[in-house]
């Protein structure tokens, strides 16, 4: 706490692996700048260090850790079990990288309050509910939250109600993107019953009045067996593109409505196996997806269709596992079968869906 308190730019702070019990909530307030971040970080040498919140009651205040600086970066710890929002950042410019948020009475890791421009990076939130069955997230973006944040190579499985929530109350007209990111098993608890909550993978945005934009970019994005829907509109009226992305067993694998509809959506190279779903918007650049293709996706299409691949550890680095779920072989007609973007691929073309069936080293770093 007091290297916390103390820090200025430039400085660094080492965690050491182990359980830090901590009762109260911890406030960071001072920032960083731009060339002189200031870095909180845990030994990730084994087992990363838990900042063990358990020990606080269910409560709206009982945030882990409240981020109302800017140009941090924070890597390497497990925040479990805090009485709200595991991790709640209202500042700017901040990166938070090889984090894990669990079993937490409110969402994982919630960025508002006018937060923006900040990189969520190869993190982890899962197993999160309150004590009513209603309400958490995994990871959200909303309210009042600002632009630009970006989220890279992160998961969230097992959360009561969305795996991400974009819904909006102030802001409006507010962009955030998605790179290769994984949304499975949302709606379901811990135990493996279903909640109360939403349970869709990604919603994409959402308002009280229905009018506000969450333009919402998905790149290699996965959104596997949530309760509801895999890509959700839920009446958000900004622009959605879905490039290369992959969605199966979910309730509904599409979901944008043609009441209040958005602005804009697009969806290139993407798959699905199973039903579509539905897409609607007022301007559609829909092409080259697997369901207006003349070909039958089916499981023997891919590598595994083992879903417990999704959850497996990562690497030593933070980044995502290698695995085979829905990766396509080589000798299908998938491989090869995009449409060539401004994006990175192997082979002659990019494959179509989330995964090339020749796995791509740092594509997206």
């Amino acid at each position: 706490m007091k290297a916390i308190n103390d820090a200025e730019p430039g400085d660094s702070i080492f965690v050491k692996t182990g359980r830090y019990s901590i009762s109260k909530r911890i406030f960071i307030n001072d920032s960083g700048t731009s060339d002189r971040s200031i870095f909180l970080i845990g030994d990730i040498s084994g087992e990363r260090p838990v900042l063990d919140f358990s020990s606080m009651k269910e409560d709206s205040s009982n945030q882990g850790i409240v981020l109302k600086a800017d140009n941090w970066h924070i890597k390497g710890l497990q925040f479990y079990k805090a009485g709200d929002n595991g991790l709640h950042i209202r500042g700017n410019n901040n990166i938070i990288e090889f984090c894990s948020f669990s079993e937490c009475a409110d969402t994982g890791l919630q960025l508002d309050d006018g937060a923006s421009n900040n990189t969520i990076l190869n993190c982890d939130s899962f197993y999160n509910a309150d004590s009513k069955l209603e309400n958490a997230d995994g990871f959200a973006v909303k309210m009042d939250v600002g632009s630009g944040n970006r989220f890279i190579g992160c998961r969230a499985w097992n959360n009561l109600d969305d795996g991400w929530d974009g819904y909006l109350r102030e802001a409006d007209n507010v962009k955030t993107t998605y790179q290769n990111c994984w949304a499975f098993n949302n709606g379901y608890l811990k135990n493996g019953n279903k909640g109360k909550g939403d349970g869709n993978g990604f919603k994409t945005g959402g308002s009280d009045n229905k009018t506000r934009k969450h333009n919402a970019s998905y790149y290699r994005c996965m959104a596997v067996n949530n309760v509801s829907d895999g890509f959700d509109h839920n009446s958000n009226r900004g622009e959605v593109s879905i490039l290369n992305c992959s969605a199966t067993g979910n309730g509904r694998n599409f979901a944008f409505a043609e009441k209040n509809g958005l602005e804009k959506i697009t969806i290139i190279n993407s798959l699905v196996m199973g039903d579509l779903g539905k897409y609607n918007a007022e301007v559609e650049e829909v092409r080259n997806n697997s369901w207006q293709m003349n070909l039958t996706v089916s499981e023997k299409d891919f590598v595994s269709v083992d879903t417990s691949e999704l959850s497996k550890p990562r690497k030593r680095d933070g980044s995502l596992p290698d695995i085979g779920f829905m990766r396509p072989r080589e000798n299908t007609e998938l491989v090869d079968a995009g449409v060539v973007t401004d994006k990175i691929y192997s082979g002659k073309a990019p494959d179509i869906g989330a995964l090339e069936s020749e796995p791509i080293e740092n594509y997206l770093k």
